[in-house]
């Protein structure tokens, strides 16, 4: 049978311990043993079933990693109290003084920030590359490499991974292929593709509400058991333990993920063709415009679409700053950062969410200033939509290629 993300969290079954349809939130911190031995054994990791203290592990955390882990197929999941926390401690664990990662050069800015600012600092260097050019992936590897890192599809320029070439490079070197997949929940799998570990920041499409900040480390039990224990484990020693309450929220929402995620699909594929027709420069990987469309198209489960991500150039800072504004005035969105809520987000990543890269690098991989990242929201009545921002486009000036 097909792979299908969405249907094996259906199939995942939880009762609450008085029989709710939702599994019961286990509101504490610490927890109760008859008998100190008991207590010594789920401490050494020797007994099942048996909680000892929130930053360990707990009911909530699990159940969520669990349904993480069926919709990623990967064998067990840890969830984390940020996006960030699950990039850093799967970077901490893996790597050691002296080690090396070849990262894709278009990541999200905090994550750019913490390779290029953060890990130098304990001796773990990374070269950034065009991901999209295989032989300068192949090239940047040295004796010292540990990780291959890259995004699903980039943030924020919408560039596809080729994961099952990464992969195989990845099994050449003995390296750990690593992949942040926020942008591309239940559209792409990187580890059935052949990712060794996969990252999302739940805080995203997978919650879907922007309430709550959390992320999530998908892998092999021996994986996640490393991060776990308690000796070196970078999830157990660097503490970023998701709240069992936030968990609980997450798991519900995740219910709803698939109907989620083919509408912000639906919505940004119709607004991208529609703004392709009129002559903006737009991107977007269903549009066979796209550079990598065809690779998206291999690597994808089609049901879902090509997300829900797009982005639009209005030619310069200024000008962006005036659509966002109007668009927002005019209550077609927010004017904000992260993205998978149901209503339009959008911002200039250059001076946001990628700011932390320098601006001679932010050009040289074709970030310009006037690069607008919409996340489209779900829209009941998407032509009503397109209508008022082309119309604001066009209130403003904005001009499309045709008339560059």
């Amino acid at each position: 049978m097909e792979f299908n993300p969405a249907d094996n969290i259906q199939d995942l079954q939880y009762f609450g311990e008085f029989g709710g349809v939702n599994p019961s939130i286990s509101d504490s911190s610490t927890y109760t043993f008859l008998a100190a031995k008991s207590m010594m054994d789920t401490f050494e990791g020797n007994l099942e079933g048996c909680y000892l203290y929130s930053r360990h592990s707990s009911p909530s955390n699990l159940y969520l990693g669990q349904a993480l882990a069926a919709m990623e197929g990967t064998e067990a999941a840890n969830v984390s109290a940020s996006g960030m926390g699950a990039i850093s401690s799967v970077l901490m664990q893996l790597c050691s003084q002296g080690d090396h990662i070849v990262s894709s050069r278009t990541i999200y800015g905090g994550t750019y920030a913490f390779l290029k600012n953060f890990t130098p600092k304990f001796g773990i260097d990374t070269s950034f590359v065009d991901i999209t050019d295989l032989d300068k992936v192949k090239a940047s590897i040295n004796e010292h490499t540990k990780i291959l890192y890259c995004e699903s599809v980039s943030n924020p320029l919408l560039e596809i991974a080729d994961i099952k070439a990464l992969s195989k490079i990845a099994k050449e070197h003995k390296l750990a292929l690593v992949v942040d997949n926020t942008f591309s929940p239940l559209q792409i799998s990187p580890a059935v593709l052949g990712a060794d570990v996969v990252i999302h920041s739940l805080t995203k499409f997978i919650n879907g509400t922007s309430d709550t900040v959390g992320g999530v480390i998908c892998g092999s039990n021996d994986f996640i058991d490393s991060l776990r224990n308690v000796n070196d484990g970078a999830s157990m020693l660097l503490g970023p333990v998701m709240d069992s309450l936030r968990s609980a929220s997450v798991l519900k929402n995740l219910r709803t993920l698939h109907i989620r995620m083919k509408k912000h699909s639906e919505n940004a594929l119709y607004l991208a063709q529609k703004f392709e027709e009129d002559g903006y420069k737009v991107m977007y990987p269903g549009l066979k415009s796209h550079p990598q469309h065809n690779l998206y198209e291999s690597l994808y489960n089609e049901e879902y679409g090509f997300g829900g991500l797009l982005t639009l150039d209005a030619g310069s800072l200024e000008k962006a700053d005036e659509l966002m504004e109007l668009m927002q005035e005019r209550n077609l969105g927010y004017l904000a950062v992260s993205l998978g809520f149901y209503k339009t987000l959008f911002n200039a990543p250059g001076t946001a969410t990628s700011s932390e890269i320098p601006l001679d690098e932010q050009k040289e991989m074709g970030l310009t200033d006037g690069l607008i990242r919409f996340s489209i929201g779900l829209d009941n009545h998407i032509e009503r939509t397109y209508k008022d921002m082309k119309y604001c486009m066009e209130s403003l000036g904005i001009l499309t290629l045709a008339k560059i």
